[in-house]
């Protein structure tokens, strides 16, 4: 089977997710306490909503409930791990004959029933990704730190995907 578009989408998602979290793995816990006004808070919170998120959706997505994690208590080295194992169940998954109509439900903790297309869930779990991210990387700049390079261009580099060439001088 070839490759679907997703696949680079779910390859930077997992990408970016793990280098940011090796960022974080080299902070002090205070550090890690740090949040910004209107984001989901610390830094430490937000890696773990991020990867329990990222778990909750692959549990619906493969019909596997021992997918979902709860970070609590956790550091950051767990969840990592977490999303490296997201990373080959994202491909697993996407290297199915999915069908963005069919509508997978889920149940919250609460009671709450969600019914949504497969391609819904597919542009949450890639949009909470980022969303995150972005909010993680917005504290390390609060604290004085230079985010690592996360964005899409970053990864297509890194992995061989983009290929940039400076302009020569006409000198």
């Amino acid at each position: 089977m070839s490759p679907s578009l997703l696949d680079e989408a779910f390859a930077h998602h997992v990408w970016a997710t793990l280098r940011l979290i090796d960022t974080c793995l080299s902070l002090t816990p205070e550090q890690l306490k740090a949040a910004v006004p209107g984001t989901y808070g610390s830094i430490l919170e937000t890696a773990h909503h991020l990867v329990e998120a990222d778990t909750y959706y692959l549990a619906h997505l493969t019909s596997d409930p021992a997918r979902e994690i709860d970070s609590g208590g956790m550091g950051l080295r767990e969840p990592r791990a977490e999303m490296g194992a997201d990373e080959r169940t994202w491909i697993e998954l996407l290297a199915t004959d999915l069908d963005p109509d069919a509508v997978v439900t889920d149940v919250d903790e609460e009671g709450y029933r969600r019914d949504a297309s497969m391609g819904i869930r597919m542009a949450q779990a890639i949009h909470h990704g980022t969303d995150h991210r972005s909010q993680i990387c917005s504290a390390l700049t609060k604290l004085g730190l230079e985010p690592p390079l996360i964005d899409v261009w970053a990864f297509g580099v890194q992995t061989g995907r983009v290929v940039e060439v400076p302009p020569t001088s006409s000198h």
